[in-house]
């Protein structure tokens, strides 16, 4: 062999042998972003508990709509990809003397229309299955609709805003910052932007600290529900702090976290998803923290992630 084709052959070789480390280091750097990496543990809040006057006739219901098929690495680091779980999306009815509300909307009837709104590549790796959409299942338990005050939502994105064209007229409460994040074309939100006429209703956050975050709303004023701001996933993403009768106390944290781990253990969505779907990664650490600190203080407060179906299990079903 000519030593000049023999040298080209070599070089071929070493190249090819070099590509194929590059290739093994990038896929091995990937994968340890799905490794467990909690984020240093802070200190106990120190505060005590609100007070909270909760009327008699206040109830919470949960009312699944659907779920995505995912497994639990998909949700935070350490989580392990055998590990198969459903993301819930899943609406929570408030009832209440001075107004019914429903928290987040789940999927609701064109949600099969509006996915095909989303982008190409989110579609491909969502499988979803839509149960009864919250509307319809309302209806079929007789529920009277004039008692709905608004939809209350933790952040507008498309798994919880779906259901807000079954409710036409009914009031959206949301910060003027989730506001802005809409109409600006934000992430996700192809569903609520692209349904007419949607009654937006602008709340502010008048009240004090609570619980370590440093601004709050009461919706009803007698700290049954509480509002405080938790942005980071979204630019006005909030956590809706709930107390009932029985005095139960909730942490609806919306998607804060995906499941509960991502406080209880402090750890992180993986680098990709956190990198797709947070629009301040660090803004979202800073909130885990704050959480993952009354979790500590305060294990009676039961943790809700928006998808995670297990804290919704605390709550009976519609």
């Amino acid at each position: 062999m000519p030593l000049r084709q023999m040298t080209r052959r070599r070089v071929l070789r070493g190249a090819l042998a070099a590509a194929t480390v590059v290739n093994f280091s990038a896929a091995a750097a990937f994968l340890s972003t799905y490794s467990p990496a909690p984020i240093d543990k802070p200190q106990p809040y120190a505060g005590q508990l609100p007070p909270a006057s909760p009327p008699p006739g206040m109830a919470a219901f949960h009312i699944p709509t659907g779920f995505n098929h995912r497994s639990a690495a998909f949700f935070y680091r350490g989580g392990a990809f055998s590990d198969q779980r459903n993301s819930a999306s899943t609406a929570v009815l408030v009832t209440h003397p001075r107004g019914d509300l429903l928290i987040d909307t789940g999927f609701g009837r064109q949600i099969d229309t509006q996915f095909q709104l989303l982008p190409v590549s989110l579609r491909a790796v969502t499988q979803y299955v839509k149960m009864t959409a919250a509307g319809d299942q309302l209806d079929a338990a007789g529920y009277d609709r004039t008692a709905l005050r608004g939809m209350l939502l933790t952040h507008a994105h498309w798994d919880h805003t779906s259901g807000v064209a079954d409710f036409p007229g009914v009031p959206v409460l949301l910060t003027r910052t989730e506001l802005d994040f809409v109409a600006g074309g934000g992430a996700f939100t192809q569903f609520i932007s692209n349904t007419p006429g949607v009654n937006y209703q602008v709340y502010d956050f008048e009240g004090g600290p609570y619980l370590g975050f440093p601004r709050s709303h009461d919706v009803y004023g007698d700290g049954s529900l509480v509002v405080v701001p938790a942005p980071g996933h979204t630019p006005g993403s909030v956590i809706v702090f709930m107390t009932l009768p029985d005095t139960r106390r909730f942490a609806l944290v919306g998607d804060l976290a995906w499941q509960r781990e991502g406080i209880t253990e402090r750890e992180e969505r993986p680098w990709l998803q956190r990198t797709l779907a947070d629009v301040d990664a660090g803004a979202v650490r800073e909130n885990l923290l704050r959480m993952s600190a009354i979790a500590t203080s305060f294990p009676e407060i039961t943790l809700v992630p928006a998808h995670d179906a297990r804290g919704f299990a605390e709550l009976p079903r519609l």
